[in-house]
C-alpha cells in the first residue's frame, strides 16, 4: 500500500513539473559576449560565485563576493559551514589556505575545474561590513588570501571599512546600514552593484544616479529545463529564474556583457519577493552599460537540510557541489551558455 502511494505521489510530482514547464517561458538567447561573463553574490551567493569562478574560469573573467568564504572552505561539511572555521561561530584563522589551494589544483589537474591559469588576469571584488554578525571580516580576508594564490593582488579590490551588516548594500534601498536581518539589502549610501561591476570590467562604466531608470525588461524563465529528470523529486533550485535585459541588449546578437547575480540565504522570492532582482541596483548599472543580469534562484528545501534557500557550498545536494559537475554549478553554467548563444 505504502509503495503504491509513494509511486502515485512521484507520478503526481512529475506531472506537475511538466505542466509547470509547459506554461513557463524558456530562457532566451541574446548573443552576449563570451569574453565578458562575470559573477557575484552575497553570503551563500558569494560562495557560489567563487565556486562558479573557479569551476568555469575559462568562461568567467571576474567575480564579486560580499561576505564570502574561500573556495571549498566547508570541504563538504555542514559543520564547517555553520559552526566551525567557515562561520561566525568558529575561528576563520583555522581555514587552511595551502590545503584549499592544493585541492583547487588537484581538481584542475583532473578536469573537475578549469585550469587555474585562466584566473591570472581576472579582477575580483571582496567586501565585508564592519557590523556583519554572520560572516567575520577575518573569513573574507581568508578569501582574499586564497585569491592571491592565483590572481595578482593589484587585481583584487577589497572594501572592509563600511559600517554595514550582513547584506548586499545599496545607495538608497533597503534596511538601515548596520542591519543583520531580512531582506539582507541595506541602505548604506554605497552603490555596491556599480562598484562590483565597475571593478570587474576595468573601471570605465557609467554610474547610475537618482534619475536612472532600468527601462529594459525583467523576464521570468523556467529553470526546470536545466535540471536532470531525477532532480525534480528533491530539487534545490526554484522552477523560475529571472533575467534583466537592458534595452540595448534585446536582440539575439546583442554582444552585451553578461553578469550572474546570486542571492544569499533567506533571499529567495519565497522569502523577500522580488527585492533581490529589483532593489539591489544591478539593473540600473546593466541598463547604462549594456550588461545582461541573470538572477538564478535557489529554493528552500527542508528535505535537503536547506531551510533558508542557500546555494550549495557545503554539499547538501551532491559531493561534487564545488566542481564543474555539481548540479547547481552545471545548471547555472547552462543558463550562461544559453544567453551567450
Amino acid at each position: 500500500m505504502f509503495e503504491t502511494s509513494f509511486a502515485v505521489m512521484k507520478l503526481m510530482v512529475v506531472v506537475m513539473v511538466f505542466v509547470g514547464q509547459a506554461s513557463a517561458a524558456a530562457l532566451g538567447s541574446y548573443g552576449a559576449d563570451p569574453t565578458k561573463v562575470s559573477v557575484s553574490g552575497v553570503s551563500s551567493g558569494a560562495n557560489m560565485a567563487v565556486q562558479l569562478h573557479v569551476g568555469f574560469s575559462a568562461t568567467i573573467m571576474g567575480a564579486g563576493a560580499v561576505a564570502g568564504a574561500p573556495y571549498y572552505c566547508a570541504r563538504g561539511s555542514v559543520l564547517r559551514a555553520t559552526t566551525l572555521e567557515c562561520s561566525t561561530f568558529g575561528n576563520p584563522g583555522n581555514v587552511d589556505i595551502p590545503y584549499l589551494k592544493s585541492k583547487t589544483e588537484s581538481y584542475a589537474s583532473s578536469g573537475k575545474v578549469d585550469a587555474t591559469s585562466n584566473m591570472a588576469s581576472d579582477r575580483v571584488y571582496l567586501f565585508s561590513g564592519t557590523q556583519d554578525s554572520v560572516v567575520q571580516t577575518d573569513l573574507v580576508q581568508k578569501l582574499e588570501d586564497y585569491y592571491e594564490e592565483f590572481i595578482p593582488a593589484a587585481n583584487i579590490k577589497t572594501v572592509y571599512d563600511v559600517a554595514a551588516g550582513h547584506a548586499f548594500i545599496t545607495e538608497d534601498n533597503g534596511s538601515s546600514c548596520g542591519t543583520n536581518w531580512v531582506p539582507f539589502i541595506n541602505d548604506c549610501n554605497y552603490n555596491q552593484a556599480f562598484e562590483i561591476l565597475n571593478h570587474i570590467y576595468g573601471g570605465n562604466l557609467v554610474e547610475p544616479d537618482s534619475t536612472t531608470i532600468a527601462s529594459g525588461q525583467i523576464k521570468s524563465f523556467s529553470q526546470s529545463e536545466f535540471f536532470p529528470f531525477y532532480y525534480y523529486l528533491y530539487r534545490p533550485m526554484a522552477y523560475t529564474g529571472y533575467v534583466y535585459i537592458p534595452t540595448g541588449c534585446a536582440s539575439s546578437q546583442s554582444n552585451c556583457k553578461l553578469h550572474v547575480a546570486l542571492h544569499g540565504c533567506s533571499q529567495t522570492t519565497l522569502s523577500i519577493g522580488n527585492d533581490f532582482y529589483t532593489e539591489t541596483g544591478y539593473n540600473e548599472v546593466g541598463q547604462l552599460n549594456n550588461i545582461i543580469i541573470l538572477y538564478p534562484q535557489a529554493l528552500i528545501n527542508n528535505w535537503l537540510g536547506n531551510a533558508l534557500g542557500c546555494w550549495d557550498w557545503w554539499g547538501y545536494m551532491d559531493s561534487d557541489y564545488a566542481t564543474n559537475t555539481g548540479w547547481e554549478m552545471q545548471a547555472i553554467k547552462e543558463m550562461i551558455d544559453r544567453i551567450l548563444q
